[in-house]
């Protein structure tokens, strides 16, 4: 550590101003030579190492003014003006990427001399991969059809222009409901069912049926039970990995909702951490077993039956928000009138529609609840949805689902039983 402080500055900084240009130049050299355009480029290693240099020199005899490296940056725009004119000329292509990567290497110089480093590495990683990942960004673009960029647009909108514009006052006095509660719970939900979303369409469009039943658990574990329970009767030469999806995508469901516990309630999460994590691997240990009993093929699953629906549809976000808002009003009812005790009777009711509405109003403390009686009416209204997707399972697959659906289910309901009397 003492020779290291041993050494000039600049010595130091000229040594990664060099390094930095060369790694880009190299990276140039090696997209050109793909489609032999090494002839007619501007330059490639030797060339933008030069051009980092340039820039150090500049920077450093110019002083705090910068004339000489704004001249020599206007000098160095001309002489690749040029070299794009002919490039356009001979070759009939537009591409200016080669001009900027070279520009943001001229720059390299300052920024090493004025910016923490950590900054300037992360500036060449991210030149090094977006000029690597041409044909990947190519490829994607392909994908994307005419409503993409509006869904986006969408999320954009409801996550960083609506959200942080609304009120966080209580609508009614003595009810903690506030504006920015409920749309922050919109957001949340559409931001986890639009991870989903992409991952389906872009990273596993072929998905198997495995991986379509852990996608589809991020988004809806109850939709997902029906689309392949259904799907079974079609194909019942696959009917194990079906079953098996279906309780994957109900491991997934522990997953979603320690991360929903995760964002709003950091005291439970500490408190039930545990119990999720133990709760979601006994159940991948279960689907592991439907799998691979006396099985050992994994098919594919049909691109027609997985939901690539936009999921960030106007009237299911309309329908989110009038049950989060019911459950606020009807949980808060039920404490005033019952306590504890209506709490628990209303946890196994709400497993019978979609849990995710509840259980954030619970987890968002506004009711004053125990954070021990909130554990208890989490995993009641688990146990719950648990057996209504077992009941789904077997009437949409057939009797054939059932010597896999039903064990499987009432193990996992019995360990969740379990888990409440720990708790």
């Amino acid at each position: 550590m003492e020779l290291i402080g041993t050494i000039p500055e600049n010595l130091i900084n000229f040594t990664l101003v060099a390094v930095f240009s060369l790694l880009i130049g190299l990276s140039q050299r090696r997209i050109h030579s793909l489609s032999n355009e090494v002839a007619h480029t501007f330059g490639t290693d030797r060339t933008f190492t030069f051009i980092g240099i340039l820039g150090f020199i500049l920077y450093l005899l110019g002083g705090p003014s910068a004339y000489l490296f704004m001249g020599g940056g206007l000098v160095l725009a001309m002489v690749m003006g040029i070299s794009y004119y002919y490039h356009i000329r001979d070759l009939k292509d537009f591409g200016a990427t080669t001009i900027f990567v070279a520009l943001i290497t001229y720059c390299l110089g300052p920024l090493i001399l004025t910016q923490p480093q950590w900054l300037v590495l992360l500036i060449v990683v991210t030149v090094l991969i977006l000029t690597e990942m041409k044909d990947t960004f190519v490829n994607i673009s392909q994908k994307f059809d005419r409503y993409e960029f509006i869904t986006l647009a969408k999320f954009l909108i409801i996550a960083g222009v609506i959200l942080p514009i609304l009120p966080d006052g209580p609508i009614l006095k003595g009810l903690s409901l506030t504006p920015y509660k409920i749309w922050l719970a919109i957001v949340v939900i559409s931001s986890i069912s639009y991870c989903s979303y992409l991952l389906k369409k872009f990273i596993f469009p072929n998905a198997s049926i495995i991986l379509a039943g852990i996608l589809g658990g991020l988004y809806s574990s109850t939709a997902t039970t029906i689309i392949l329970a259904k799907k079974s009767r079609k194909e019942p030469q696959h009917i194990q990995q079906y079953m098996a999806g279906i309780i994957f995508a109900t491991a997934v469901m522990y997953l979603r909702i320690l991360i929903l516990i995760l964002i709003f309630s950091q005291p439970l999460f500490g408190a039930v951490w545990l119990y999720f994590i133990g709760l979601f691997l006994f159940t991948v240990i279960i689907g592991l077993v439907i799998l691979y009993y006396k099985n050992k093929s994994v098919a594919s699953f049909d691109q027609e039956l997985q939901t690539d629906k936009n999921p960030l549809e106007f009237k299911v976000a309309l329908i989110f928000t009038a049950m989060y808002i019911a459950f606020t009003f009807v949980t808060f009812e039920v404490l005033n009138r019952y306590g504890t005790p209506g709490l628990n009777v209303l946890s196994f009711v709400v497993g019978l529609t979609d849990i995710d509405p509840f259980l954030i109003n619970l987890f968002q403390g506004k009711f004053g609840t125990p954070v021990n009686a909130v554990m208890v009416a989490t995993f009641q209204a688990i146990i719950s949805n648990n057996a209504l997707k077992m009941v789904y399972g077997t009437f949409f697959a057939g009797k054939q689902a059932r010597i896999y659906l039903i064990p499987g289910f009432l193990l996992i309901i019995a360990l969740t039983i379990v888990v409440i009397f720990l708790v």
